[in-house]
């Protein structure tokens, strides 16, 4: 089943589980949201049209982050006058995940979960940038300075290891 919604001045096509970015809405992360301008819903009993809203439909969503957007930049010119101006802004913009559909006489709901895990916070643990939180709460401080002395012990012996491994070579050749 899916729905088209109006937010923000936009239209949106959304189904239950979908994530969506919209024009900066009230409320904070983990917040539900309701949307009850439903323009079109789409399901098994065929596609059903509003005039303008369908009256009785909703699409929930649940609010993962308010953010900024893409940097916009406003550049202005005058030919041949030596006018030129830029400038530029962030938008704010809010992340949801639809959580459910229900009007025309069908529901449709995500059985998933919501994370709340900001965009930025993936980026950074996809590039293994980011701590992780388990980690960090499971092992003292003390235990963390273990691995690090481990691993100064463990450099100088592969020193060691590779001027012998030379010589031999050097005796192999000869």
């Amino acid at each position: 089943m899916y729905a088209v919604i109006k937010t923000g001045g936009k239209q949106y096509r959304v189904q239950p589980g979908d994530v969506i970015v919209v024009e900066k809405l009230d409320g904070d992360a983990g917040s539900d949201v309701s949307f009850g301008d439903v323009l079109m819903l789409g399901g098994d009993k065929g596609v059903t049209l509003g005039a303008p809203t369908i009256a009785g439909a909703t699409v929930a969503a649940t609010l993962v982050e308010t953010r900024k957007g893409e940097k916009i930049k406003i550049f202005k010119k005058i030919r041949r006058q030596g006018y030129r101006r830029t400038n530029g802004h962030r938008q704010m913009e809010s992340v949801l995940r639809i959580t459910g559909i229900e009007g025309a006489g069908e529901k449709a709901k995500w059985d998933g979960e919501t994370s709340l895990m900001t965009k930025a916070e993936m980026n950074l643990r996809a590039r293994g940038l980011a701590p992780r939180v388990e980690e960090t709460e499971a092992k003292p401080a003390k235990k963390a300075a273990a691995p690090k002395a481990e691993a100064a012990a463990e450099k100088p012996a592969a020193a060691k290891k590779a001027p012998a491994k030379k010589a031999a070579a050097k005796s192999t050749e000869a």
